[in-house]
């Protein structure tokens, strides 16, 4: 028998479910709320490292029903502070599943509220915006307070809560690569180490250490939290620029566009999901990509060096740039999609041809 709960937003909207996964010992879990709409892949969104500071409600009603194995893990841990779903299933059904969800929930010391009518709470969210909840079984009245006083992630650096303690390295190949950990996702570092030695180094990494390594290309991965916090890392980008091909991935992308002065801004409830429709400028080809991001690059702070070469089609956000006297070029989606669909995969392809192309 579950515990009931509640679901209470900094706005004061109430909702009612009942408790699963870990119970924090105070009875109550708290964070930015914010909705993704994936059909399949929970378990790659929960353990995205990107998700810190954050709540994650599914749009998909029913939640588990495969299960979860340590192969679709993206990270060493989930890093969300919850998530909140319709009705999480108890027991899975698939070959390939190593435990329920709710077990790994468990495990993981991850709160959860199922239950909940997660399609009332999404529309709550696209009005109102993302903003600061809380959940478990202390009364309402405690609840709504913890609500407002969480900080959520503006002016936040919570990439030092995800990046690496210490640099390792995995994979073989012709080539070296340096990636940069600010929350990086397993899937970027499999598709690197496919074609190159990796070297993942913690966030707090320089860009002479970098360099010092002696890369034939440098990844800047995703990760979660306010890039306006990262000016150390920002730094850090701008120190390479020029002298080593550079691919940008979500956060990565903000931060390289930070580093040539562009400013960033936060989006209403982001963009967190499976199949958002992105034009690529010199082809006018659609792409339907992965996304999890919460802020974007203003467009008309960008310099002139930096072309902008794909858009949002949903709302018009930057979604990639390219800097080709740099040779360092940015998306703001997830090519490697973990999970999601594979139609941006070529971009690891070109960033493999500007490392041939400096190699030679």
């Amino acid at each position: 028998m579950r515990r009931p709960g509640h679901l209470v937003l900094a706005d004061g909207s109430v909702l009612a479910g009942e408790l699963v996964g870990f119970e924090p010992p105070e009875g109550v879990a708290t964070g930015e709320l914010v909705f993704n709409t994936v059909l399949s892949g929970y378990q790659e969104v929960l353990s995205d490292p990107s998700y810190a500071g954050q709540v994650v409600c599914f749009t998909y009603p029913h939640i588990g029903n495969y299960g979860v194995t340590p192969e679709d893990d993206e990270a060493r841990r989930p890093f969300c502070r919850g998530v909140v779903v319709r009705d999480l299933t108890a027991t899975p059904s698939s070959w390939r599943a190593g435990e329920p969800l709710e077990a790994y929930l468990r495990r993981h010391q991850v709160p959860g509220i199922a239950g909940v009518d997660t399609r009332r709470l999404t529309r709550l969210v696209r009005r109102e915006g993302a903003m600061g909840c809380a959940f478990g079984w202390r009364d309402v009245e405690e609840l709504a307070a913890a609500a407002r006083a969480e900080p959520g992630t503006t002016g936040r650096d919570l990439v030092r809560e995800v990046t690496t303690a210490a640099p390792y390295e995995l994979g073989a190949g012709p080539w070296r690569v340096v990636a940069l950990d600010f929350g990086v996702k397993r899937t970027m570092l499999r598709l690197l180490a496919e074609r190159a030695r990796v070297t993942v180094v913690p966030a707090s990494t320089k860009a002479e250490e970098v360099l010092a390594l002696e890369p034939d290309g440098v990844l800047l991965s995703n990760g979660p939290g306010d890039p306006a916090a990262l000016d150390a890392q920002a730094a850090c980008v701008a120190g390479l620029l020029g002298r080593v091909p550079v691919f940008g991935i979500c956060l990565g992308h903000q931060l390289l566009c930070r580093a040539v002065g562009a400013e960033t801004y936060k989006l209403p409830f982001g963009h967190h999901g499976g199949n958002h429709p992105v034009r690529r400028l010199d082809t006018g080809q659609v792409e339907v990509t992965a996304q999890n991001h919460n802020y974007a690059v203003d467009r008309a702070s960008l310099p002139k060096e930096a072309e902008v070469t794909h858009v949002n089609l949903n709302d018009g956000v930057v979604e990639g740039i390219a800097l080709p006297r740099a040779q360092a070029f940015s998306v703001q989606y997830h090519p490697e999609a973990g999970p999601g669909p594979h139609d941006a995969r070529y971009l690891f392809g070109r960033f493999w041809r500007l490392v041939e192309e400096r190699s030679h």
